[in-house]
C-alpha cells in the first residue's frame, strides 16, 4: 500500500500546463513543518507534488503561494540519466 497524507503550505503559485492531448497538469511545491526543533529552529521538508485534470485546474484558479494545503495521494519517485551517464 502506498499512501500519504500532508499538510503544507504552497512555497510559490501553482503551475498549470497542458499537455498535447489538453489534459491539465499542475506542478507545485509545498512545505511541511517538522516536529522536532533543531538548535532552537524550527525545519521544514519541501516536497515538490503534481496534480492532474480538475483538480490541477482548480487548485491554479483558487489557491496561491502560501495557501494551506492538503494532499491525499501516493508516493513516486522518479530518475533519469544526464548526458554525461549520471543517474539522478
Amino acid at each position: 500500500m502506498n499512501k500519504v497524507l500532508l499538510t503544507g503550505r504552497l512555497t510559490r503559485d501553482p503551475e498549470l500546463r497542458y499537455t498535447s492531448n489538453s489534459k491539465a497538469v499542475c506542478n507545485f511545491t509545498i512545505a511541511t513543518n517538522r516536529p522536532v526543533v533543531r538548535d532552537g529552529e524550527k525545519t521544514a521538508d519541501f516536497i515538490n507534488c503534481i496534480v492532474w485534470g480538475k483538480t490541477a485546474e482548480n487548485l491554479s484558479k483558487y489557491q496561491s503561494k502560501g495557501s494551506l494545503v492538503g494532499i491525499d495521494g501516493r508516493l513516486e519517485s522518479r530518475s533519469y540519466h544526464e548526458k554525461d551517464g549520471s543517474k539522478r
